[in-house]
Protein backbone atom coordinates (compact mmCIF):
# COMPACT_ATOMS: atom_id res chain seq x y z
CA UNK A 1 0.00 0.00 0.00
CA UNK A 2 2.92 2.02 0.84
CA UNK A 3 4.28 1.44 -2.39
CA UNK A 4 1.05 2.43 -4.51
CA UNK A 5 0.45 5.70 -2.66
CA UNK A 6 4.33 6.42 -3.24
CA UNK A 7 3.71 5.57 -7.05
CA UNK A 8 0.40 7.74 -7.44
CA UNK A 9 2.42 10.66 -5.53
CA UNK A 10 5.07 10.12 -7.54
CA UNK A 11 2.69 10.38 -10.70
CA UNK A 12 0.95 13.26 -9.03
CA UNK A 13 4.47 15.18 -8.96
CA UNK A 14 4.57 14.57 -12.77
CA UNK A 15 1.83 15.18 -13.89
CA UNK A 16 1.82 18.72 -11.96
CA UNK A 17 5.60 19.25 -13.03
CA UNK A 18 4.53 18.29 -16.95
CA UNK A 19 1.38 20.73 -16.55
CA UNK A 20 3.76 23.65 -15.47
CA UNK A 21 5.50 23.29 -17.65
CA UNK A 22 2.96 23.79 -20.55
CA UNK A 23 1.25 26.57 -18.47
CA UNK A 24 4.64 28.52 -18.58
CA UNK A 25 4.54 28.55 -22.82
CA UNK A 26 8.55 28.58 -23.06
CA UNK A 27 10.55 27.20 -25.36
CA UNK A 28 11.75 24.51 -24.47
CA UNK A 29 14.75 21.44 -24.75
CA UNK A 30 13.20 18.52 -25.31
CA UNK A 31 16.76 16.30 -24.79
CA UNK A 32 16.07 17.63 -21.34
CA UNK A 33 12.67 15.94 -20.35
CA UNK A 34 12.17 12.36 -19.19
CA UNK A 35 12.00 10.01 -21.70
CA UNK A 36 8.03 9.69 -21.03
CA UNK A 37 7.41 13.38 -21.65
CA UNK A 38 9.33 13.07 -25.06
CA UNK A 39 7.18 10.38 -26.59
CA UNK A 40 4.28 12.96 -24.89
CA UNK A 41 5.36 16.03 -26.70
CA UNK A 42 5.87 13.73 -30.23
CA UNK A 43 2.08 12.56 -29.58
CA UNK A 44 1.18 15.96 -29.20
CA UNK A 45 2.69 17.03 -32.26
CA UNK A 46 1.05 14.41 -34.24
CA UNK A 47 -2.44 15.18 -32.64
CA UNK A 48 -1.77 19.02 -33.68
CA UNK A 49 -1.08 17.53 -37.60
CA UNK A 50 -4.21 15.46 -37.69
CA UNK A 51 -2.12 12.31 -37.41
CA UNK A 52 -3.79 10.99 -34.18
CA UNK A 53 -7.05 11.62 -32.50
CA UNK A 54 -7.46 12.50 -28.59
CA UNK A 55 -8.61 9.49 -27.69
CA UNK A 56 -5.55 7.35 -29.52
CA UNK A 57 -3.05 9.76 -26.53
CA UNK A 58 -1.44 8.17 -23.26
CA UNK A 59 -4.26 7.88 -20.76
CA UNK A 60 -2.04 10.14 -18.60
CA UNK A 61 -1.72 12.81 -21.48
CA UNK A 62 -5.05 12.90 -22.15
CA UNK A 63 -5.89 13.65 -18.58
CA UNK A 64 -3.00 16.23 -18.15
CA UNK A 65 -4.64 17.85 -21.58
CA UNK A 66 -8.12 18.08 -20.18
CA UNK A 67 -6.43 19.82 -17.34
CA UNK A 68 -5.78 22.69 -19.28
CA UNK A 69 -8.40 22.47 -21.30
CA UNK A 70 -6.24 21.63 -24.43
CA UNK A 71 -6.56 18.66 -26.96
CA UNK A 72 -9.58 19.58 -28.69
CA UNK A 73 -8.70 21.99 -30.78
CA UNK A 74 -5.93 21.85 -32.53
CA UNK A 75 -5.23 25.73 -33.10
CA UNK A 76 -4.92 25.84 -29.47
CA UNK A 77 -2.57 22.85 -29.84
CA UNK A 78 -0.41 24.63 -32.22
CA UNK A 79 -0.15 28.22 -30.48
CA UNK A 80 1.26 26.05 -27.62
CA UNK A 81 3.35 23.86 -29.40
CA UNK A 82 4.82 27.20 -31.34
CA UNK A 83 5.25 28.99 -27.70
CA UNK A 84 7.01 25.84 -26.95
CA UNK A 85 9.19 25.81 -29.86
CA UNK A 86 8.08 22.88 -31.49
CA UNK A 87 6.02 23.81 -34.03
CA UNK A 88 6.90 25.65 -37.31
CA UNK A 89 4.14 28.15 -37.49
CA UNK A 90 4.33 27.70 -41.40
CA UNK A 91 4.00 23.61 -41.55
CA UNK A 92 1.77 22.53 -43.58
CA UNK A 93 0.34 19.56 -42.58
CA UNK A 94 -0.65 18.27 -45.90
CA UNK A 95 2.92 17.64 -46.78
CA UNK A 96 3.98 15.32 -44.10
CA UNK A 97 5.29 12.44 -44.70
CA UNK A 98 5.22 12.92 -48.59
CA UNK A 99 7.32 12.16 -50.77
CA UNK A 100 8.30 16.14 -51.27
CA UNK A 101 9.11 16.21 -47.69
CA UNK A 102 11.64 13.53 -48.09
CA UNK A 103 13.86 15.22 -50.63
CA UNK A 104 15.74 13.21 -52.90
CA UNK A 105 17.51 10.24 -51.47
CA UNK A 106 21.33 10.04 -51.52
CA UNK A 107 21.21 7.06 -54.04
CA UNK A 108 18.98 9.67 -56.45
CA UNK A 109 21.04 11.87 -55.95
CA UNK A 110 23.95 9.62 -56.87
CA UNK A 111 21.94 9.01 -59.80
CA UNK A 112 21.50 12.43 -60.30
CA UNK A 113 25.43 13.52 -60.64
CA UNK A 114 25.85 10.04 -62.87
CA UNK A 115 23.39 11.84 -65.50
CA UNK A 116 25.28 15.14 -65.31
CA UNK A 117 28.44 13.54 -66.11
CA UNK A 118 26.83 11.33 -68.73
CA UNK A 119 25.10 14.32 -70.27
CA UNK A 120 28.47 15.75 -72.22
CA UNK A 121 28.79 12.17 -73.93
CA UNK A 122 26.94 11.25 -77.49
CA UNK A 123 23.85 9.36 -76.60
CA UNK A 124 21.84 6.88 -78.88
CA UNK A 125 19.87 8.96 -81.14
CA UNK A 126 22.05 12.73 -80.99
CA UNK A 127 23.62 11.94 -83.93
CA UNK A 128 20.25 12.19 -85.39
CA UNK A 129 18.90 15.35 -84.21
CA UNK A 130 18.51 18.47 -86.28
CA UNK A 131 21.19 21.22 -85.65
CA UNK A 132 19.51 24.34 -84.52
CA UNK A 133 22.18 26.15 -82.63
CA UNK A 134 22.55 28.71 -85.44
CA UNK A 135 19.00 29.57 -84.63
CA UNK A 136 18.48 32.83 -83.15
CA UNK A 137 16.27 31.65 -79.69
CA UNK A 138 14.91 33.27 -76.80
CA UNK A 139 14.02 32.39 -73.96
CA UNK A 140 11.53 34.66 -71.66
CA UNK A 141 10.86 33.94 -68.28
CA UNK A 142 10.35 35.14 -64.82
CA UNK A 143 13.23 36.76 -62.58
CA UNK A 144 13.43 34.23 -60.34
CA UNK A 145 13.10 31.00 -62.70
CA UNK A 146 15.86 28.54 -63.27
CA UNK A 147 14.98 25.34 -65.26
CA UNK A 148 14.09 27.00 -68.40
CA UNK A 149 11.77 24.94 -70.51
CA UNK A 150 11.00 26.33 -73.32
CA UNK A 151 12.16 28.93 -76.06
CA UNK A 152 10.95 30.64 -79.05
CA UNK A 153 12.77 31.17 -82.63
CA UNK A 154 11.18 32.84 -85.61
CA UNK A 155 12.26 31.41 -89.17
CA UNK A 156 12.17 33.70 -92.29
CA UNK A 157 11.96 31.46 -95.54
CA UNK A 158 12.75 31.57 -98.50
CA UNK A 159 9.61 32.62 -100.24
CA UNK A 160 9.55 35.58 -97.62
CA UNK A 161 7.08 33.74 -94.99
CA UNK A 162 7.96 33.64 -91.34
CA UNK A 163 8.03 30.07 -89.63
CA UNK A 164 7.32 29.93 -85.84
CA UNK A 165 9.88 27.52 -84.11
CA UNK A 166 9.07 26.60 -80.19
CA UNK A 167 11.32 24.59 -78.36
CA UNK A 168 11.32 22.28 -75.61
CA UNK A 169 13.72 20.80 -73.34
CA UNK A 170 14.45 17.27 -73.88
CA UNK A 171 14.81 15.27 -70.01
CA UNK A 172 14.11 12.32 -71.92
CA UNK A 173 17.39 11.98 -73.31
CA UNK A 174 18.78 11.39 -69.75
CA UNK A 175 16.15 9.82 -67.79
CA UNK A 176 15.64 6.09 -69.30
CA UNK A 177 11.42 4.94 -68.79
CA UNK A 178 11.64 3.10 -65.72
CA UNK A 179 14.96 4.37 -64.64
CA UNK A 180 14.83 5.42 -60.76
CA UNK A 181 14.53 9.06 -61.46
CA UNK A 182 12.24 8.23 -63.61
CA UNK A 183 10.24 6.94 -61.20
CA UNK A 184 10.72 9.06 -58.54
CA UNK A 185 8.99 11.78 -61.05
CA UNK A 186 6.41 9.53 -61.80
CA UNK A 187 6.02 9.49 -57.90
CA UNK A 188 5.75 13.42 -57.54
CA UNK A 189 3.53 14.02 -60.85
CA UNK A 190 4.98 17.23 -60.68
CA UNK A 191 6.86 20.06 -59.60
CA UNK A 192 5.68 21.82 -56.58
CA UNK A 193 5.10 25.42 -55.92
CA UNK A 194 5.04 26.60 -52.78
CA UNK A 195 5.62 30.85 -51.51
CA UNK A 196 9.05 30.03 -50.57
CA UNK A 197 9.87 28.77 -53.59
CA UNK A 198 9.81 25.51 -55.91
CA UNK A 199 10.31 22.02 -54.66
CA UNK A 200 11.04 20.15 -58.28
CA UNK A 201 10.26 17.02 -59.99
CA UNK A 202 13.94 15.77 -60.60
CA UNK A 203 16.86 16.80 -58.66
CA UNK A 204 17.55 20.52 -58.73
CA UNK A 205 21.25 19.72 -60.16
CA UNK A 206 19.24 18.18 -63.33
CA UNK A 207 16.51 20.94 -63.45
CA UNK A 208 18.41 23.92 -63.72
CA UNK A 209 21.59 22.22 -65.52
CA UNK A 210 21.48 20.24 -68.94
CA UNK A 211 17.74 19.87 -68.52
CA UNK A 212 17.34 23.56 -68.82
CA UNK A 213 17.37 25.47 -72.10
CA UNK A 214 20.30 27.70 -70.74
CA UNK A 215 21.80 30.98 -72.91
CA UNK A 216 24.75 30.08 -75.04
CA UNK A 217 24.92 26.75 -74.53
CA UNK A 218 23.81 23.96 -76.64
CA UNK A 219 20.98 22.09 -74.92
CA UNK A 220 18.95 19.07 -76.45
CA UNK A 221 15.41 19.88 -77.39
CA UNK A 222 12.12 18.79 -78.69
CA UNK A 223 11.40 21.78 -81.33
CA UNK A 224 7.91 21.96 -83.27
CA UNK A 225 7.79 24.03 -85.95
CA UNK A 226 4.69 25.59 -87.54
CA UNK A 227 2.97 27.56 -90.63
CA UNK A 228 0.12 29.52 -89.97
CA UNK A 229 -2.25 30.67 -92.85
CA UNK A 230 -3.29 34.29 -93.12
CA UNK A 231 -6.39 33.30 -90.58
CA UNK A 232 -4.01 31.71 -87.99
CA UNK A 233 -5.16 28.22 -88.41
CA UNK A 234 -2.37 25.78 -88.93
CA UNK A 235 -1.40 25.42 -92.19
CA UNK A 236 2.08 22.58 -91.78
CA UNK A 237 4.06 21.78 -88.85
CA UNK A 238 6.73 19.33 -87.90
CA UNK A 239 7.94 17.95 -84.55
CA UNK A 240 11.54 16.75 -83.91
CA UNK A 241 14.64 16.33 -81.51
CA UNK A 242 17.03 19.03 -82.21
CA UNK A 243 20.21 20.97 -80.87
CA UNK A 244 19.50 24.58 -79.87
CA UNK A 245 21.73 27.11 -77.87
CA UNK A 246 19.11 30.27 -76.75
CA UNK A 247 20.93 33.45 -77.75
CA UNK A 248 19.48 35.65 -74.81
CA UNK A 249 17.23 34.85 -71.74
CA UNK A 250 14.74 37.60 -71.28
CA UNK A 251 12.72 38.50 -68.04
CA UNK A 252 9.10 39.28 -69.38
CA UNK A 253 9.65 43.18 -68.91
CA UNK A 254 12.79 42.78 -71.46
CA UNK A 255 10.63 41.37 -73.63
CA UNK A 256 7.95 43.74 -73.33
CA UNK A 257 10.39 46.27 -73.91
CA UNK A 258 11.74 44.83 -77.24
CA UNK A 259 8.04 44.02 -78.86
CA UNK A 260 6.70 47.73 -77.72
CA UNK A 261 10.40 49.56 -78.98
CA UNK A 262 10.75 46.36 -81.87
CA UNK A 263 14.44 47.90 -83.08
CA UNK A 264 15.88 47.27 -86.19
CA UNK A 265 18.25 44.62 -85.15
CA UNK A 266 16.13 43.05 -82.25
CA UNK A 267 12.51 42.64 -84.65
CA UNK A 268 11.83 39.00 -84.05
CA UNK A 269 10.10 39.56 -81.02
CA UNK A 270 7.63 42.05 -82.33
CA UNK A 271 7.00 39.57 -85.50
CA UNK A 272 6.39 36.43 -82.77
CA UNK A 273 3.94 38.84 -81.01
CA UNK A 274 2.20 39.89 -83.87
CA UNK A 275 2.34 36.00 -85.76
CA UNK A 276 1.13 34.63 -82.31
CA UNK A 277 -1.58 37.53 -82.19
CA UNK A 278 -2.92 35.77 -85.61
CA UNK A 279 -3.48 32.45 -83.75
CA UNK A 280 -4.86 33.89 -80.75
CA UNK A 281 -7.37 35.98 -82.70
CA UNK A 282 -8.15 32.35 -84.78
CA UNK A 283 -9.17 30.69 -81.46
CA UNK A 284 -11.34 33.50 -80.37
CA UNK A 285 -13.11 33.36 -83.30
CA UNK A 286 -13.55 29.18 -82.66
CA UNK A 287 -15.05 30.00 -79.24
CA UNK A 288 -11.44 30.53 -76.91
CA UNK A 289 -11.97 32.81 -74.08
CA UNK A 290 -9.55 35.05 -73.04
CA UNK A 291 -10.21 36.22 -69.42
CA UNK A 292 -6.71 37.48 -68.42
CA UNK A 293 -6.76 40.09 -65.73
CA UNK A 294 -3.55 40.92 -62.87
CA UNK A 295 -2.96 37.87 -60.72
CA UNK A 296 -1.65 38.59 -56.50
CA UNK A 297 -0.03 35.48 -55.34
CA UNK A 298 1.57 36.08 -51.19
CA UNK A 299 5.22 34.87 -51.68
CA UNK A 300 7.64 34.32 -48.45
CA UNK A 301 10.75 35.77 -48.63
CA UNK A 302 12.90 35.00 -45.31
CA UNK A 303 9.81 34.01 -43.30
CA UNK A 304 8.20 37.05 -44.36
CA UNK A 305 4.71 37.54 -46.65
CA UNK A 306 4.94 39.29 -49.62
CA UNK A 307 2.24 40.50 -52.04
CA UNK A 308 3.51 39.69 -55.85
CA UNK A 309 1.24 41.15 -58.52
CA UNK A 310 2.09 39.17 -62.23
CA UNK A 311 0.29 41.87 -64.88
CA UNK A 312 -0.72 40.79 -68.15
CA UNK A 313 1.50 41.94 -70.71
CA UNK A 314 2.71 41.02 -74.37
CA UNK A 315 4.84 38.92 -73.80
CA UNK A 316 3.73 36.86 -71.14
CA UNK A 317 0.28 36.31 -73.67
CA UNK A 318 2.94 35.82 -76.55
CA UNK A 319 4.81 33.31 -74.65
CA UNK A 320 1.00 31.49 -73.25
CA UNK A 321 0.05 31.28 -76.76
CA UNK A 322 3.22 29.85 -78.12
CA UNK A 323 2.63 26.85 -75.66
CA UNK A 324 -1.04 26.13 -76.62
CA UNK A 325 0.19 26.03 -80.36
CA UNK A 326 2.29 23.78 -79.12
CA UNK A 327 0.48 21.51 -76.99
CA UNK A 328 -2.72 21.77 -80.36
CA UNK A 329 0.14 20.73 -82.46
CA UNK A 330 1.08 17.98 -80.29
CA UNK A 331 -2.41 16.87 -80.05
CA UNK A 332 -2.77 16.73 -83.81
CA UNK A 333 0.03 14.79 -83.96
CA UNK A 334 -1.87 12.31 -81.83
CA UNK A 335 -4.85 12.21 -83.93
CA UNK A 336 -3.48 12.08 -87.30
CA UNK A 337 -1.23 9.32 -86.18
CA UNK A 338 -3.62 7.70 -83.70
CA UNK A 339 -1.74 7.62 -80.88
CA UNK A 340 -2.83 7.70 -77.18
CA UNK A 341 -1.88 10.78 -75.80
CA UNK A 342 -2.99 12.43 -72.58
CA UNK A 343 -5.40 14.70 -73.92
CA UNK A 344 -6.96 17.58 -72.07
CA UNK A 345 -10.36 18.59 -73.02
CA UNK A 346 -13.63 20.50 -71.20
CA UNK A 347 -16.83 20.03 -72.01
CA UNK A 348 -18.99 22.91 -73.87
CA UNK A 349 -20.57 25.18 -71.65
CA UNK A 350 -23.99 27.16 -71.21
CA UNK A 351 -22.86 30.65 -70.90
CA UNK A 352 -25.40 33.45 -70.12
CA UNK A 353 -26.79 35.33 -73.58
CA UNK A 354 -24.62 38.12 -74.50
CA UNK A 355 -26.91 40.72 -73.75
CA UNK A 356 -26.64 39.62 -70.00
CA UNK A 357 -23.28 39.68 -70.18
CA UNK A 358 -22.87 43.26 -71.38
CA UNK A 359 -24.37 44.59 -68.68
CA UNK A 360 -22.06 43.22 -66.52
CA UNK A 361 -18.79 45.24 -65.91
CA UNK A 362 -15.56 44.17 -68.30
CA UNK A 363 -13.11 42.19 -66.76
CA UNK A 364 -13.52 40.23 -63.32
CA UNK A 365 -16.84 40.80 -62.38
CA UNK A 366 -18.21 39.37 -66.99
CA UNK A 367 -15.59 37.11 -66.19
CA UNK A 368 -16.78 35.64 -62.96
CA UNK A 369 -20.03 35.59 -64.71
CA UNK A 370 -18.56 33.25 -67.17
CA UNK A 371 -16.32 31.13 -64.90
CA UNK A 372 -19.25 29.71 -62.96
CA UNK A 373 -20.59 27.84 -66.07
CA UNK A 374 -17.24 26.07 -67.25
CA UNK A 375 -16.98 22.59 -66.03
CA UNK A 376 -13.15 21.23 -64.76
CA UNK A 377 -10.71 19.93 -67.71
CA UNK A 378 -10.57 16.47 -68.33
CA UNK A 379 -7.60 14.59 -69.41
CA UNK A 380 -8.27 11.16 -71.33
CA UNK A 381 -6.49 9.32 -74.06
CA UNK A 382 -8.75 10.07 -76.64
CA UNK A 383 -9.07 13.44 -78.27
CA UNK A 384 -11.80 15.85 -77.46
CA UNK A 385 -12.29 19.19 -77.63
CA UNK A 386 -11.14 22.33 -75.41
CA UNK A 387 -13.93 24.37 -75.32
CA UNK A 388 -12.06 27.43 -73.35
CA UNK A 389 -9.14 26.92 -75.54
CA UNK A 390 -11.54 27.03 -78.99
CA UNK A 391 -9.33 24.07 -79.79
CA UNK A 392 -10.62 20.73 -81.25
CA UNK A 393 -7.77 18.86 -79.39
CA UNK A 394 -4.97 19.51 -76.74
CA UNK A 395 -2.16 17.78 -75.04
CA UNK A 396 0.16 19.92 -72.96
CA UNK A 397 3.78 19.17 -74.32
CA UNK A 398 5.67 22.39 -72.61
CA UNK A 399 6.81 21.60 -69.61
CA UNK A 400 8.35 18.14 -69.57
CA UNK A 401 10.93 19.48 -66.76
CA UNK A 402 7.97 20.37 -64.45
CA UNK A 403 5.19 18.34 -65.42
CA UNK A 404 5.49 14.28 -65.72
CA UNK A 405 2.49 13.96 -68.12
CA UNK A 406 4.23 16.57 -70.81
CA UNK A 407 7.42 13.86 -70.42
CA UNK A 408 4.72 11.26 -71.26
CA UNK A 409 3.72 12.99 -74.36
CA UNK A 410 7.15 13.55 -75.44
CA UNK A 411 7.91 9.71 -75.02
CA UNK A 412 4.79 8.86 -77.12
CA UNK A 413 5.80 11.18 -80.32
CA UNK A 414 9.32 9.86 -80.30
CA UNK A 415 7.74 6.01 -79.98
CA UNK A 416 6.07 6.89 -82.95
CA UNK A 417 8.36 8.78 -85.12
CA UNK A 418 11.11 6.23 -84.43
CA UNK A 419 8.98 3.05 -85.60
CA UNK A 420 9.23 1.65 -81.82
CA UNK A 421 6.10 1.00 -80.14
CA UNK A 422 3.70 3.58 -77.99
CA UNK A 423 2.10 2.65 -75.21
CA UNK A 424 -1.71 1.50 -76.16
CA UNK A 425 -5.03 3.48 -74.60
CA UNK A 426 -5.12 1.27 -72.16
CA UNK A 427 -1.39 1.15 -71.24
CA UNK A 428 -1.24 4.73 -71.16
CA UNK A 429 -4.35 5.17 -69.03
CA UNK A 430 -2.51 2.76 -66.40
CA UNK A 431 0.24 4.82 -66.33
CA UNK A 432 -1.89 7.86 -65.82
CA UNK A 433 -3.61 6.29 -63.15
CA UNK A 434 0.25 5.60 -61.67
CA UNK A 435 0.81 9.15 -60.74
CA UNK A 436 -2.61 11.13 -61.49
CA UNK A 437 -2.86 10.90 -57.55
CA UNK A 438 0.47 12.68 -57.03
CA UNK A 439 -0.22 15.80 -58.86
CA UNK A 440 -3.89 16.42 -56.87
CA UNK A 441 -2.19 15.72 -53.72
CA UNK A 442 0.58 18.39 -54.94
CA UNK A 443 -2.21 20.25 -56.20
CA UNK A 444 -3.77 20.15 -52.88
CA UNK A 445 -0.76 21.01 -50.69
CA UNK A 446 -0.13 24.40 -52.92
CA UNK A 447 -3.20 25.33 -52.13
CA UNK A 448 -3.02 24.95 -48.62
CA UNK A 449 0.32 26.95 -48.57
CA UNK A 450 -1.14 29.63 -50.61
CA UNK A 451 -4.07 29.74 -48.34
CA UNK A 452 -2.00 29.54 -45.32
CA UNK A 453 0.35 32.70 -46.12
CA UNK A 454 -2.36 34.55 -47.61
CA UNK A 455 -3.59 34.31 -43.69
CA UNK A 456 -0.28 35.16 -42.16
CA UNK A 457 -0.31 38.67 -44.69
CA UNK A 458 -3.74 39.25 -43.21
CA UNK A 459 -2.67 39.13 -40.43
CA UNK A 460 0.01 41.19 -40.79
CA UNK A 461 -2.82 44.16 -42.06
CA UNK A 462 -6.10 43.26 -40.61
CA UNK A 463 -6.39 46.64 -39.70
CA UNK A 464 -6.65 47.81 -43.16
CA UNK A 465 -9.12 47.88 -45.23
CA UNK A 466 -9.93 47.78 -49.36
CA UNK A 467 -12.10 48.51 -52.11
CA UNK A 468 -13.50 45.62 -53.42
CA UNK A 469 -15.75 45.05 -56.20
CA UNK A 470 -19.26 42.06 -55.62
CA UNK A 471 -18.35 39.39 -57.93
CA UNK A 472 -21.29 36.55 -57.36
CA UNK A 473 -22.63 34.49 -54.18
CA UNK A 474 -21.12 31.22 -53.14
CA UNK A 475 -23.68 30.86 -50.66
CA UNK A 476 -26.29 33.65 -50.01
CA UNK A 477 -27.81 31.43 -47.00
CA UNK A 478 -24.88 32.24 -45.29
CA UNK A 479 -24.17 35.81 -47.09
CA UNK A 480 -20.89 34.21 -48.20
CA UNK A 481 -20.11 35.87 -51.63
CA UNK A 482 -16.79 36.13 -53.48
CA UNK A 483 -15.17 39.51 -54.56
CA UNK A 484 -12.31 40.81 -56.29
CA UNK A 485 -9.77 43.08 -54.20
CA UNK A 486 -8.22 44.99 -57.51
CA UNK A 487 -5.13 46.42 -55.38
CA UNK A 488 -4.03 42.83 -54.08
CA UNK A 489 -5.24 41.47 -57.56
CA UNK A 490 -7.27 38.55 -55.61
CA UNK A 491 -10.78 37.07 -55.74
CA UNK A 492 -10.82 36.52 -52.07
CA UNK A 493 -14.37 35.05 -49.97
CA UNK A 494 -16.30 37.29 -47.76
CA UNK A 495 -19.24 38.24 -45.65
CA UNK A 496 -21.27 40.54 -48.19
CA UNK A 497 -24.42 42.88 -47.58
CA UNK A 498 -27.48 40.58 -48.22
CA UNK A 499 -28.82 41.22 -51.67
CA UNK A 500 -25.26 42.61 -53.03
CA UNK A 501 -25.17 42.67 -56.88
CA UNK A 502 -22.35 42.15 -59.18
CA UNK A 503 -20.29 44.74 -60.13
CA UNK A 504 -21.37 46.14 -56.61
CA UNK A 505 -18.65 48.07 -54.48
CA UNK A 506 -18.20 47.17 -51.38
CA UNK A 507 -15.64 47.82 -48.60
CA UNK A 508 -13.76 44.86 -47.36
CA UNK A 509 -11.83 44.62 -43.97
CA UNK A 510 -10.21 41.78 -42.05
CA UNK A 511 -13.12 40.22 -39.16
CA UNK A 512 -11.01 37.63 -38.26
CA UNK A 513 -7.93 35.85 -38.93
CA UNK A 514 -5.99 32.90 -37.56
CA UNK A 515 -3.17 31.15 -39.96
CA UNK A 516 -2.36 28.40 -37.29
CA UNK A 517 -6.24 27.52 -37.12
CA UNK A 518 -6.44 28.10 -40.86
CA UNK A 519 -9.01 30.75 -40.38
CA UNK A 520 -9.37 34.34 -42.64
CA UNK A 521 -12.90 35.68 -42.12
CA UNK A 522 -13.08 38.54 -44.46
CA UNK A 523 -16.63 41.21 -43.94
CA UNK A 524 -17.21 43.63 -46.86
CA UNK A 525 -19.97 46.25 -45.86
CA UNK A 526 -21.34 48.82 -48.76
CA UNK A 527 -19.33 51.36 -49.80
Amino acid sequence: MRRERRLKRLQAQRQQQWQQLLRARQPMDPALLPPEQREWLDELKRLAAGELELDQLDPELRQSLSALHLGHDRGDLRHLLVDLGLWDRHHLVSMGSTTWSLGFSPELEAEAQRLLALHHEELPGDAERLDLTGQRCVTIDDDDTCDIDDGLALELRPDGSLRLWIHVADPGRLVAVDSPLDLEARRRGSSLYLASGNLPMFPLGLTTGPFSLRAGICSAAWSTWVDLDEDGDIAAYGIQRSWVKPTYRLSYSDADDLIDLAPPEERDLAELDQLLDRRRQWRVRHGALLMDLPEGRIRSRDGEPTLEISEPSPSRAMVAEAMILAGAVAARFGVEHGLALPFRSQLPADLPPKAELDALPDGAVRFAAIKRCLSRGLMGTQASPHFSLGLPAYAQATSPIRRYGDLVVQRQIQAQLSGASPLSEDDLQELLNSFDGAVREGIGISREDQRHWQQVWFEAHKSSQWRADFLRWLRPQDRLGLVRIDDLAMDLVAECPQNAQPGEALLLRVQQVDSLRDQLKLLASAN
